[in-house]
């Protein structure tokens, strides 16, 4: 299998979302160990005017590669112990993410995170050119089904029911 290219992430961060669905996510640990996943829940955060993503506050030095062209990692820690792993989207200055939810059995950002041991010297790794971690072609999936985003609730109704998170519900190529 192939790595996913930068073009692919170049495209809206809704789109890489429900893409991003039955895709291979590829872990190497520093003992050698690797580890491949199926990526089956996503969320999409889509620039400085969707104020449930962090650019909602304008560019600071947490959202900075944000900012970035698509296919760079986009990690903060939540509760002080979880890092959550995001993948950026888009063009340069159009800040946009990808939230990764699950993979295989694994539900939860936090869960996710914690599986890969993700940490903060994931932020602003390319991950078309990781060593560590990367993403890897797979056929596009069938059955996707949208719903909103979770724990939002402060971005307000508008943008806390936009149908932004997908979930992989069966994994059958079209």
């Amino acid at each position: 299998m192939s790595r996913l290219t930068s073009d692919f992430y170049k495209q809206d961060a809704v789109t890489v979302a429900e893409k991003l669905l039955g895709k291979t996510l590829v872990r190497a640990l520093d003992d050698g160990t690797i580890s491949q996943y199926t990526i089956t829940e996503t969320e999409a955060y889509l620039g400085e005017e969707d104020l449930a993503c962090h650019a909602s506050k304008g560019r600071t030095p947490r959202t900075e590669v944000m900012y970035g062209e698509g296919g760079h990692i986009y990690v903060y820690l939540i509760y002080g112990m979880y890092w959550m792993l995001n993948i950026v989207t888009g063009t340069v200055n159009h800040p946009e993410a990808v939230l990764i939810r699950g993979l295989d059995k694994i539900i939860g950002s936090g869960k996710v995170g914690r599986k890969l041991s993700i940490d903060k010297s994931f932020y602003g790794e390319n991950i078309t050119a990781s060593s560590r971690i990367w993403i890897n072609e797979a056929p596009d999936v069938l059955n996707i089904t949208k719903a909103s985003r979770i724990g939002i609730d402060y971005a307000g109704e508008e943008w806390k029911d936009k149908p932004w998170r997908f979930i992989l519900t069966e994994n059958e190529p079209k």
